[in-house]
């Protein structure tokens, strides 16, 4: 299994800054949250797409944020695996960086407010705090991401909340059920952040990050990545189970190699540029999951 770094050109310098393999972390909650929603009352596809724009607007610029920071703190170089590479490899200034993720973060509060009109002002406070965790995550003096707590943040926010902020615009409630099929996805996203962090592992202990990752040691961590998946993936059939959801929920099994197949690769390999296969897989376990959960109920809807 061979990689190559290389250094991108043209539309690919600013697609890579986006770090393209998280946005589904962003994706998969909306979808899944208006899914959910439809058993309880009809969709506003507007909001739908206000809320997925704003999502992905924000994820975006805390990708940037995150690829400013660990430059200025002089944790990337031109050697570094894994980070957007706009800076250290592709000669973008690091203002301009900054200002993108600042603007798409305008963008992305404007969209707020207008939800937030059609909706309730106390999403204004909700989304204000995810967007303030979005930026601390690797801003500020104590950066989230350099902590153990990078996975539950990441999970809670970009997992669990946006589940329930998409639900809540759509029926105006929180319902339990809402709340447990959310559970998943928090999982999810956190393995998300947990892969990173095995992938980074040398590099993050040798800069002074304290990461999940870093103080149970690599075979941990990836044993606590297996447990995400196993728990996501037992947690929908406790729920078929109880009765909470019928049957076709169990579509999400469809996807079920593509977290065997990550785990299978953080066991046998421990260089960054040899794992980055299992980064992306990940990253789709997340969409599969969610978009198949998504059309289980979709099915049970229509039925």
């Amino acid at each position: 299994m061979t990689h190559s770094l290389q250094a991108d050109s043209g539309w690919r310098v600013w697609w890579q800054l986006t770090r393209p393999h998280t946005l589904t972390a962003s994706f998969a909650p909306v979808f899944l949250g208006t899914m959910i929603a439809l058993h309880y009352s009809t969709i506003n596809w507007t909001l739908f797409l206000a809320m997925l724009i704003a999502s992905l607007l924000i994820q975006a610029a805390t990708n940037m944020f995150n690829e400013y920071y660990d430059f200025a703190r002089g944790l990337d170089n031109e050697k570094s695996v894994g980070i957007g590479g706009a800076i250290v490899r592709n000669g973008v200034k690091p203002k301009t960086v900054l200002m993108l993720a600042l603007l798409l973060y305008v963008i992305a509060g404007a969209i707020g407010i207008y939800i937030c009109s059609q909706t309730t002002w106390w999403l204004l406070v909700v989304g204000g705090v995810a967007m303030m965790i979005g930026y601390l995550y690797t801003g500020g003096p104590y950066p989230i991401a350099y902590t153990p707590f990078g996975e539950l943040f990441s999970g809670v926010v970009m997992g669990y909340l946006i589940v329930i902020i998409a639900f809540y615009i759509q029926t105006g409630t929180v319902t339990l059920e809402a709340s447990l099929l959310a559970v998943p996805s928090t999982l999810l996203v956190a393995a998300i952040m947990m892969s990173n962090n095995i992938r980074d592992i040398v590099g993050d202990e040798e800069s002074g990050r304290k990461t999940l990752a870093i103080l149970v040691r690599r075979p941990a961590a990836v044993n606590i990545l297996m447990f995400f998946f196993i728990i996501a993936y037992a947690w929908i059939v406790i729920l078929v189970i109880s009765g909470t959801l019928t049957p076709w929920a169990l579509l999400v099994f469809l996807s079920v190699l593509k977290p065997v197949k990550v785990v299978q690769i953080f066991k046998r390999y421990t260089e960054p540029l040899q794992v980055m296969p299992a980064m992306k897989d990940t990253g789709k376990t997340n969409t599969f999951f969610a978009f198949l959960l998504g059309i289980g109920l979709l099915i049970d809807y229509l039925l």
